[in-house]
């Protein structure tokens, strides 16, 4: 039913189940009208995925979302539809054991190619083109911004994949250009306003949502929030009480694995290495924290 290694889910196998996507994280099964997706231990750094998994990180990405999805409910649909393994189909629970925590059912829907990313300070990429441009996505911003500078209001940066699979900012005119008008503003609007919400929880919580990445699609002509939501996989997560501008912060994420690589000088091409036990165990600790913090709850 699943490749495991030590506990870690690294690949899931559902016979009977029709696999129709299988993405760097998670496997998508097909189930008519609904899609079960589940989510792996698998962890991906500079776009290839890594031979070692990162222990319970799929539990943390579920559980997570789902939290997101029951507190976002008041402003948008989603596509969420239960991840609690007594709800679903008969012909899931022979895999009970691997699909309990990992896993949610969810509508089908269609969905809209454009990330939508909402950017509260200054970092990453939009760092790298302030410093080159004064813009972020095209979007002018004030002089002298240092990296991780909060921003005067939070912006609205798209972005769509690229064949290689690298995410590629675009302009909002673009959106315009790939969606329609009224589209691209509902978007927008749409991930401002989540984003507003959940940064304001977040740093109650004592963690600051630098930035994060929606995906939105239809489903029966509704537009609804999809895919992962708020997770340190889609979302730059930095501790308030340590938070200093002026240069890159500490952040519940990939930042062990990032580092890791880099000192062993890999040349970011495949095979992708291992990962020593104590940088994945502390890799899943910083997602364990993050978890912890925004819900209260432990795994």
């Amino acid at each position: 039913m699943s490749a495991k290694q030590d506990g870690i889910v690294l690949e899931t196998c559902l016979p009977g189940l029709k696999l129709v996507a299988r993405g760097k994280v998670r496997d998508v099964y097909g189930l008519g009208d609904k899609l079960l997706i589940v989510a792996t231990d698998r962890i991906s750094a500079f776009d290839y995925v890594l031979a070692t998994g990162i222990p319970d990180k799929g539990k943390v990405l579920t559980q997570l979302s789902v939290f997101w999805f029951n507190f976002l409910r008041d402003i948008t649909p989603t596509h969420f539809l239960t991840a609690d393994v007594n709800e679903y189909p008969e012909q899931l629970k022979p895999y009970r054991d691997l699909l309990e925590g990992r896993s949610m059912l969810v509508r089908r829907g269609k969905m809209i190619e454009i990330e939508c990313v909402a950017r509260g300070y200054l970092a990453g990429s939009g760092w790298k083109e302030y410093r080159e441009k004064g813009t972020v996505c095209g979007i002018p911003l004030p002089a002298g911004l240092q990296e991780s500078d909060r921003l005067p209001e939070p912006i609205f940066t798209p972005a769509t994949k690229a064949q290689s699979g690298h995410d590629e900012n675009i302009s909002f005119q673009n959106v315009v250009q790939i969606a329609g008008r009224d589209l691209a503003e509902m978007l927008r609007d749409l991930t401002l306003r989540i984003y507003k919400k959940a940064a304001a929880y977040a740093e109650s919580c004592g963690i600051i949502v630098a930035d994060t990445k929606f995906e939105f699609g239809f489903a029966n002509g509704d537009l609804m929030l999809a895919d992962e939501v708020l997770t340190p996989d889609s979302s730059r997560f930095w501790p308030k009480q340590t938070y200093r501008p002026g240069g890159p912060q500490p952040s519940y994420d990939k930042q062990y694995v990032r580092d890791y690589l880099e000192s062993i000088g890999w040349n970011k091409q495949p095979p992708a290495p291992a990962l020593p036990p104590d940088v994945a165990l502390k890799t899943s600790e910083k997602y364990k924290e993050a978890y912890r913090a925004l819900t209260g709850n432990s795994l």
